[in-house]
């Protein structure tokens, strides 16, 4: 079966919302080290590798607001699809305490052909789904681990990152504080957004309303729990989005 960098769910689903997941898999393909990164399986369950949850958490919130999704299928530390190619993390030699054995000497070959292999099919196929309709709207699904290692735990449930474009969080971060339950994060538990990073590059650059929205993850990581979240963050995205005006 032939290697494909991405998948696209509902892609004929009408919703102006676009459901991406830029961590969904922890996939290392054939190409790279043999289809492993020479990390333990432990390892290749932890948050260093993928977005815990974020992939059920995308396609029921898809499924939810009647749109699109796209996820990725490799590893954020085969090569990662929310750094501009210029940034020095995009191939990662050393996470939260762990050293990635097949990174540790790969040069600037091997990163190039991670790219053309994964990261570039992925951005091209982000940004045809964008541009299908006008007024495209682009959630960007993510979760968090509750603490880094030798770090203070995170207390927040919901983290809403952004950086120069605010028209959609603002009313968004109103409407989850409105909720009354949650602890809700802005630009928590790290801030804003990377030059040329996903958001940047498919929302920011074209002017389209956007929001990144972090899941912790010990919440979201059975079906039920993802499902769950979906229902209750789908209609408070609907209603902020309805309060732009746009």
């Amino acid at each position: 079966m032939t290697y494909a960098p991405y998948e696209i769910v509902g892609r004929d689903r009408p919703s102006r919302w676009l459901v991406t997941c830029d961590h969904a898999a922890n996939t290392v393909p054939d190409f790279v080290g043999g289809g492993s990164l020479g990390l333990s399986e432990t390892d290749m369950r932890r948050h260093i590798a993928y977005d815990v949850g974020a992939a059920g958490l995308t396609r029921a919130l898809a499924e939810a607001l009647d749109a699109p999704a796209i996820l990725s299928n490799f590893s954020r530390l085969v090569i990662d699809p929310n750094r501009g190619e210029d940034d020095p993390t995009l191939l990662m030699k050393l996470y939260d305490g762990t050293i990635i054995p097949a990174n540790r000497h790969a040069g600037p070959a091997e990163r190039e052909a991670r790219l053309n292999a994964c990261y570039r099919p992925y951005h091209a196929a982000l940004a045809d789904l964008a541009a299908r309709q006008p007024d495209t709207v682009i959630l960007s699904v993510h979760s968090f681990t509750p603490q880094l290692k030798g770090r203070p735990p995170r207390p927040w449930q919901v983290g809403i990152l952004f950086a120069a474009d605010e028209r959609l969080t603002a009313p968004l971060i109103a409407r989850l504080e409105q909720e009354g339950d949650l602890c809700v994060g802005a630009n928590q538990p790290y801030g804003g957004h990377l030059p040329g990073d996903a958001i940047a590059r498919h929302a920011i650059d074209h002017g389209r309303l956007n929001a990144l929205v972090e899941l912790r993850n010990d919440l979201i990581g059975e079906t039920a729990a993802q499902t769950a979240w979906a229902m209750r963050l789908a209609p408070v995205l609907q209603a902020a989005l309805a309060d732009t005006g746009l």
